[in-house]
Order: C-alpha cells, then structure tokens, then sequence
C-alpha cells in the first residue's frame, strides 16, 4: 500500500440509521464493512477522514425552513453522533459539515476539520492522491463528495459494499453510481482491495 492513499467515512451518523430522524434503509449495514476497511488502513497507517452533517437547529436545509429533509444531525445531539458500532481510531481526522445555515453541505469537500482546514487542503497537505470512499447516502452526500473529489483532481474508489443510498426515487443509489463512474470515479470491494492498493 502506498502513501498516498486515504480513506473518506461519509457521514455514518445516528440519525441516517434505523431508528434515526433521515433513515437510509439498511444503513448500518454499512458499518461492518467500513470496519473492515478501518482495520486495514489503520493497520497501513494511512490516514483516515470521518465527515458528519453538523447542522445548527435552524437552516434552510430542513423542511421547517424550506428544505427538503426533517431535521436531522443537530449539533450535539445523540443524531449527529456516529454510529457506536463504527470504529473510528482516535487518529481518525473529523470533519464537519452543513453548518452554514444558507448551504446544504452535501459533500465533504465543504467540510472542515476542528482547525478550520477544508478536505481539499488537508489531503493535499498529507500528500493524498487516491481516494477510497464509502458512508451514507450513496445519491447524496457520497456522491457530491466523490464528484468533488474528482473536480479537485483525486482519483476516487466507491466502496460499493459499504454505501447505502436513500431511494427517494426508486435506482437513485444505481444511478448516482453510473454518474460518480462517468466522470472517472472507480467501484471496487473489499475483496479487490489489496490487490489494487499494491498496484496503485
């Protein structure tokens, strides 16, 4: 495995698993295999980013102001919390999103860590290249990342056995992941994985 690689955790929050506020069907499903994931690049030492929706009580992403979602991942409510199965290391980088109460905050490419540093600017600065990403939801969040991902000059893999998407529309996820491929993104699993990291 080389240097520059890092893995992207897109929001794997409360409120987007059963029970939460923003339900992704099946959305913790996603946690063991991230785990999975964890394990290995923990082991590598490559770094590893975890992006949360961070939202203040009042934005215009939610419905009671003209959005188009419930509330949801309030700053410093049980819903914003990760998953507690999600085994995020103390090293793991947290960036925060959605707190902008005029912006969406769909991608983590608008996310900063507790430093103020953008996404972007943090894996320029830790020499990242290639870009491995899975999380929730595979037609929102995940896929403005990846395509911000691509737009900043990474090379992205979709971790298609660690997203979830939420089908508002039936095929949103497939078609969010022909989108993410057209314009460069890679779909790999975890059973590709080591065999591609060493060929990177």
């Amino acid at each position: 495995m080389k240097r520059n690689q890092a893995l992207l955790i897109v929001d794997v929050q409360n409120d987007f698993c059963p029970g939460g506020a923003l339900a992704v069907p099946e959305g913790d499903a996603v946690v063991p295999a991230l785990n999975t994931y964890l394990e290995s690049f923990v082991k590598e030492q490559l770094p590893i980013l975890a992006s949360r929706d961070w939202h203040p009580q009042k934005t215009k992403h939610f419905k009671p102001y003209g959005g188009p979602w419930p509330p949801h991942c309030v700053q410093n409510t049980p819903g914003a919390r990760f998953h507690p199965d999600l085994k995020l290391t103390s090293e793991a980088i947290i960036l925060s999103k959605g707190m902008d109460p005029t912006s969406d905050g769909y991608s983590a490419f608008e996310a900063t860590d507790p430093q103020g540093r953008a996404l972007g600017d943090l894996l320029r600065s830790l020499g990242i290249r290639d870009l491995f990403v899975g999380g929730l939801a595979t037609d929102y969040c995940v896929k403005s990342s990846v395509l911000d991902a691509l737009k900043h000059g990474f090379n992205v893999y979709v971790l298609t056995d660690a997203v979830k998407g939420v089908e508002v529309n039936a095929g949103d996820s497939q078609k969010a992941l022909e989108e993410m491929t057209s314009h460069g993104a890679k779909k790999i699993t975890y059973s590709l994985l080591s065999n591609l990291q060493n060929e990177l």
